[in-house]
């Protein structure tokens, strides 16, 4: 058992998370992502959006949370780990999974001390995304089948990335910016659908390497790219169903990220071989979602 001193700890957090967690793409996603959510779901009733004090505790609630579940994932991960990925921090004793436990109970308690100060039902609707998490963590512990069988596990992961969704929109929600209604559940399958064409486009290739746990193992190449494809033109359609009535074709100029998706998508059937395009995944997400969150700045 390894024993680090307690001056030690802060720095080799520190290295994990720029390792593990890498800010860039990380900190991008969540701040862009709780942007585009609460810019368009305050748009679509055609008020007014602008950043407030309320958006940053979001941001930064949501970024904690996969904080949070990307220090779990190193832990429930460490048998896989072990075979497939040897250099691991958590593998090689760069961290403790005590020390993982340690600062999770501290972003729970940040977390949910920055959103009780706002209001209850803002606290439990965060904390219910953690509370899932560590339920993910025990199930995947009891089901080989959950922790190994890709798409089942897709099934039983994914909702805690609606939960965090439904954070921010319930958040909302309870402070009055906007109302409960059908537009919610189609923001929240909207990003749905941009969450899900990158993880599937992430984990789709034409060959598998060993350790690896993609999608097109267990559908094949072709149907990973129909699905995958399927994701982005699932978020165009919700883009199509909320902006589309309220009169101005600009509204719709996110729609035009789906581009780097159709072309992937070629790039990747006509090839043949290798990986999705990953840079063209990213993209897709980068430019939805800034496209959103600027579209509900300058299209009220």
């Amino acid at each position: 058992m390894t024993t680090v001193a307690a001056p030690q700890v802060p720095a080799r957090l520190g290295r994990f998370v720029l390792r593990m967690f890498r800010p860039q793409v990380y900190v991008t996603y969540g701040l862009l992502w709780v942007l585009a959510l609460e810019g368009s779901a305050v748009a679509v009733t055609g008020t007014a959006w602008r950043p407030s004090g309320a958006t940053w505790v979001r941001v930064v609630s949501v970024v904690l949370a996969l904080l949070f579940l990307r220090m779990l994932d190193e832990q429930k991960d460490l048998a896989h780990d072990r075979v497939h990925h040897p250099d691991r921090p958590l593998v090689t004793g760069a961290i403790t999974a005590t020390e993982l436990r340690g600062a999770m109970a501290v972003i729970a308690v940040v977390v949910t001390g920055l959103n009780a100060a706002r209001s209850a039902t803002d606290a439990l609707l965060i904390l219910a995304a953690f509370a899932y998490g560590l339920f993910l963590a025990a199930l995947e512990n009891l089901s080989p089948a959950v922790r190994d069988r890709q798409l089942l596990n897709l099934a039983v992961t994914y909702p805690v990335q609606l939960l965090l969704g439904g954070y921010v929109y319930g958040s909302l929600v309870a402070a009055g910016t906007v109302t409960a209604n059908w537009r919610g559940a189609a923001l929240l399958a909207l990003c749905a659908c941009v969450f899900l064409h990158f993880e599937f486009a992430r984990k789709a290739a034409w060959e598998a390497p060993p350790g690896a746990r993609l999608y097109s193992a267990g559908l094949g190449p072709r149907r990973a790219a129909a699905v995958t494809a399927g994701f982005a033109a699932g978020a165009v359609g919700c883009q199509v169903l909320l902006f589309a009535a309220q009169g101005s074709p600009l509204g719709l100029l996110p729609c035009l990220a789906a581009a780097l998706p159709a072309l992937a998508t070629r790039r990747f059937l006509a090839a043949g071989r290798g990986p999705w395009p990953s840079v063209a995944a990213t993209g897709f997400v980068v430019a939805t979602y800034l496209a959103l969150a600027v579209r509900a700045v300058l299209l009220p």
